[in-house]
């Protein structure tokens, strides 16, 4: 399956770039969500924002199917991961390095890319995200070698259950150097706050 994605102008002229921004937009959403927010990244590198494969109607798609208690299979989340590193290996040179932004269910394809294959992994950045509970193939390699992640959630947010929200902590406090930051009052969305906290987030690293 090759995925729909949009990019920024200078992705054609610049093939072998060090990184490149990857953009993974939430349940419900499309490839058109969060390139508005790259301009705040502080980040010179090329950007690619994917379309999730699963068409849900009217220019809404998902990575994998969510009920409404979000319960989460893992056999879904997994195809959805090979999906995007087949698209990755089609797309990017090897060289290059993925500096990850996902939101919501995003946020869980991006921990789920790191979890693969780390070693293509610049840094991720998780907003208002979850992460897929049990192990993946490169946890262990993640325990030991403690890679950057950024995560912001609000204390508004009431898409993400707490239950989510717990297992995410402990999951990327075991695996990761973590970045925490929590917004008073936002709910399932991004401020400028949060983007300038990325912006240093990623300036660090």
């Amino acid at each position: 399956m090759t995925l729909v994605a949009l990019y920024s102008p200078d992705w054609a002229s610049r093939p072998r770039p060090d990184t490149v921004v990857l953009l993974l937009h939430g349940f419900g959403s499309n490839e058109r969500d969060l390139p508005g927010i790259v301009a705040q990244l502080g980040v010179d590198a090329p950007m690619a924002s994917l379309r999730a494969p699963l068409e849900l109607g009217e220019g809404a798609y998902a990575w994998f199917p969510l009920d409404q208690e979000l319960d989460i299979a893992r056999e879904p989340v997994e195809d959805a991961t090979n999906i995007v590193w087949q698209w990755v290996d089609e797309n990017v040179d090897p060289e290059t390095k993925l500096i990850v932004v996902g939101f919501s269910q995003g946020g869980c394809m991006a921990t789920q890319l790191l979890r693969t294959r780390p070693e293509r992994i610049a840094d991720t950045v998780i907003l208002s995200g979850f992460v897929l509970d049990g192990p993946q193939p490169a946890d262990a390699r993640l325990a030991e070698e403690r890679p950057a992640v950024f995560w912001g959630r609000g204390t508004a947010d009431t898409v993400i259950p707490p239950s989510l929200v717990a297992a995410a902590s402990a999951r990327l406090d075991a695996l990761t150097a973590l970045t925490v930051r929590i917004y008073e009052g936002l709910p399932h969305s991004v401020n400028d706050q949060e983007l300038a906290d990325v912006k240093a987030h990623l300036a660090r690293h």
